[in-house]
């Protein structure tokens, strides 16, 4: 008989146990308490310069931060399905503006922090005679032909190859040759250094146009847009989950200055080093960082 009452209160205490585990499991910690994040990021160089900045301060603050480059589509995607808790360069109204109609209920706002964001058709400052994209038009030949843009997918190569060419009546004569940045810029660079044309796709903020003699072609049909603001969007929940960070984030503004030396800084170290050129970008900025993200 003592051996059964025995036998049941052991039974009850594991039965009270594995109801409190339950509890506990239907309540799982947020991710400040965690102190995991990932941030999605795509290969613009304001993303990845400002990614790795807040990837600094945050490991700073004790987090495990995850970078992970994708591009514009599936960012969004992951964002939406909350594999992804922070991106950086969400560009509204219209860039992202198909990403936004799409996912824009499974994720959040959490403000702008750039507002003078522009999409460009830029050539070198030697073609004196090309001052607007309408000067474009049956000259081809020289250009071979050729639109040199960036990613297939960002919204920019979509706006230049869905609206720009047509409103232009450039179709049949250029064609928009997609590839990556990276690419895009060295074949800049090497038309700069032959002096030859060139025609490409770029952006406002880029540290490009510190760097190399360019200069934006005129659009008086306004088919790129108009200036647009670069936002921070989180995953659904995501200002819950991390309320400090969401704070750091609302208060997170840099000016042109600003964000062409942190991209400067980023682009000029070597691969691999990014992180490391954001840590001694922020350390000598201490006023930029307590604006957004006091005493880190």
């Amino acid at each position: 008989m003592r051996r059964s009452r025995w036998v049941a209160c052991v039974a009850l205490l594991a039965a009270l146990v594995l109801l409190a585990a339950g509890c506990g499991g239907r309540q799982p910690e947020t991710g400040q308490q965690t102190k995991k994040i990932t941030i999605g990021y795509i290969a613009w160089d304001e993303a990845i310069a400002v990614s790795n900045l807040y990837k600094v301060l945050l490991q700073r603050q004790g987090y495990q931060v995850q970078l992970t480059e994708l591009e514009a589509g599936p960012t969004y995607a992951g964002l939406a399905q909350g594999n992804i808790d922070l991106f950086m360069d969400a560009w509204l109204p219209q860039t992202h503006a198909d990403y936004w109609a799409q996912y824009h209920d499974r994720l959040e706002d959490l403000g702008v922090w750039y507002d003078q964001a522009t999409l460009n058709i830029a050539v070198p400052t030697y073609l004196t005679d090309v001052n607007s994209i309408e000067d474009l038009r049956g000259r081809a030949a020289e250009f071979n032909g050729t639109i040199t843009g960036i990613d297939p997918g960002a919204g920019l190569s979509r706006v230049t190859r869905d609206q720009m060419i047509p409103q232009y009546g450039l179709t049949g004569q250029y064609a928009l040759q997609t590839s990556s940045t990276t690419a895009m810029l060295a074949s800049l660079e090497r038309s700069i250094n032959a002096r030859s044309p060139i025609v490409v796709t770029l952006w406002h903020p880029h540290w490009a146009y510190a760097k190399y003699p360019i200069k934006d072609l005129q659009d008086p049909r306004g088919a790129m847009g108009q200036a647009e603001q670069i936002h921070a969007v989180g995953r659904k929940g995501f200002s819950a989950d991390f309320p400090d960070v969401t704070g750091m984030v609302h208060e997170f503004r840099l000016d042109d200055r600003q964000l062409a030396s942190l991209e400067n800084d980023i682009n000029s170290a070597p691969k691999g080093q990014e992180e490391a050129a954001a840590a001694r970008w922020a350390d000598a900025h201490p006023e930029v960082i307590a604006s957004f993200a006091p005493g880190r």
